[in-house]
């Protein structure tokens, strides 16, 4: 009789230690996953700019489009949807190879260095309660040299 007894009251023993088993199980996993996506979107953000910048260097345009509209359009294709209406984030500035002064106006020219970066990217965690409330903000750059045009031919506009 005892037996039948002390067996009910183990039944209820396994659902509370998987329920005590689940909750930082879950934590770990959704932390892991939240880590995970965070360095995913860092990666496919840095890819984004460079191919920003390997379009830049070679003054391409879309058509109808000037070459920094046409290469804030490259980077949003590269970013896979991540930039969707974030085109704010987005900037192309030249510089001088010699003094890396920050150029303006038709600064799209032969040797000077172009720049293409994403700033103030805001990604929430998944799961804030396991890191914090505050966002993580992702910052990624790329730079190169712009190269000569063909004799005769003009860079495109800015």
């Amino acid at each position: 009789m005892r037996s039948n007894r002390s067996r009910r009251a183990r039944r209820g023993n396994a659902v509370t230690e998987v329920a005590l088993m689940m909750v930082p199980l879950l934590g770990l996993l959704f932390g892991i996953m939240d880590f995970g996506f965070a360095i995913f979107l860092r990666s496919t953000l840095q890819h984004a700019v460079r191919e920003g910048v390997r379009y830049a260097v070679t003054y391409q345009t879309e058509s109808g489009q000037c070459q920094d509209a046409s290469i804030v359009h490259r980077v949003k294709e590269a970013s896979i949807g991540f930039l969707e209406g974030k085109e704010s984030t987005i900037h192309v500035r030249y510089f001088d190879p010699v003094t890396f002064a920050e150029l303006a106006g038709a600064a799209n020219r032969p040797g000077n260095i172009v720049e293409v970066s994403v700033e103030n990217y805001e990604y929430k965690w998944m799961a804030p309660l396991f890191w914090s409330s505050q966002a993580l903000w992702i910052h990624v750059r790329s730079s190169d040299r712009m190269e000569s045009l063909p004799d005769g031919l003009l860079a495109p506009c800015r």
